[in-house]
């Protein structure tokens, strides 16, 4: 656990061949549990620990698409409590397999009638919500609760956002992220606005489920797995000055993840490519010449089962 967080930033020059301006990626998938929720999962467990609320050998549960779970798992594992990691059927197989694999219990739900494999809506998102409460009540379980739970919003505050100013140097003018529970989005807005206001921090919602930019659901099982859940109320993005909102389709996620591939040898999954698609498009549109900061959420080893790849 002590190896999580301090990932590394890269100037993705390639990609941005051609265009005005510059985007620096923190590659997140370095965490040992490949992704941006280890943070959140450490923070979790210990804060719970400090505080009383989780008991010694008392069983973790929580509802996950897959990364905070395997995050969970780690941290649970070394921690010495068991943990049940209440999935979506729709959720890519490898994250339920590596979430086993790490010793946890899985438990997967299935999705809404009408919904595509490997695509979590927000009402398949309502079903795993209400297993996780009874999975949580049966077993007398701690329920770590990634959307209302501080410590999520509180490791980015502390952490990410930090990290990215230092490496940074303080040198860029924007900061985009694809919205799951928000809390990566909110730390970071708020670490980095008070030290500079003028950082521009946006949204990033796939086309068709843009709950917080207001707009109506017309795309529930869009594939950018890892948010677009269609929660316009958002515990961690409260009173965060956000700058605006950016809508990214499926294409363009898969395609830019793709590229990065082929392109920077950065191996990652949908949302990753999402935030670089946002990103680019500042850079072509509202930003030309600005320095963006994007999160490379997690790896693409997660997503070999899904239509990424094919």
């Amino acid at each position: 656990m002590d190896t999580i967080g301090a990932t590394p930033m890269v100037r993705l020059d390639r990609l941005t061949a051609g265009a005005p301006g510059s985007i620096l990626a923190k590659l997140e998938y370095f965490n040992p549990g490949g992704s941006k929720k280890d943070r959140v999962a450490k923070r979790i467990i210990d804060d719970a620990e400090r505080s009383g609320r989780l008991k010694p050998g008392q069983a973790v549960v929580e509802l996950t698409s897959g990364n905070t779970g395997a995050g969970l798992a780690i941290a649970c594992a070394v921690t010495g409590h068991p943990f049940i990691a209440v999935l979506s059927r729709g959720s890519s197989a490898e994250r339920a397999r590596m979430i086993a694999a790490l010793g946890a219990e899985v438990v997967l739900v299935d999705q809404l009638p009408g919904s595509v494999l490997g695509r979590v809506s927000g009402g398949d998102m309502e079903l795993v919500e209400a297993r996780a409460r009874l999975v949580t009540e049966e077993r007398g379980a701690f329920r770590s609760d990634q959307f209302e739970n501080y410590s999520n919003f509180d490791a980015h505050y502390t952490e990410t956002g930090p990290e990215i100013w230092k490496q940074t140097g303080g040198a860029i003018d924007a900061y985009v992220d694809y919205v799951g529970t928000g809390g990566c989005l909110g730390g970071v807005t708020r670490a980095l606005k008070e030290r500079r206001p003028s950082i521009r921090c946006f949204a990033v919602e796939p086309e068709g489920a843009a709950v917080l930019a207001g707009q109506h659901v017309t795309q529930p099982n869009h594939p950018i797995q890892g948010g677009g859940f269609a929660r316009a109320n958002l515990t961690h993005l409260r009173g965060i000055p956000l700058d605006g909102h950016l809508q990214v389709s499926g294409d363009q996620a898969r395609e830019t993840a793709r590229l990065l591939a082929i392109r920077e040898g950065i191996f990652a999954g949908f949302s990753a490519g999402a935030n670089v698609a946002a990103a680019l498009h500042l850079l072509r549109t509202d930003l030309p010449g600005a320095s963006i900061a994007v999160i490379i959420p997690d790896s693409g080893l997660k997503y070999l089962s899904t239509d990424l790849w094919d």
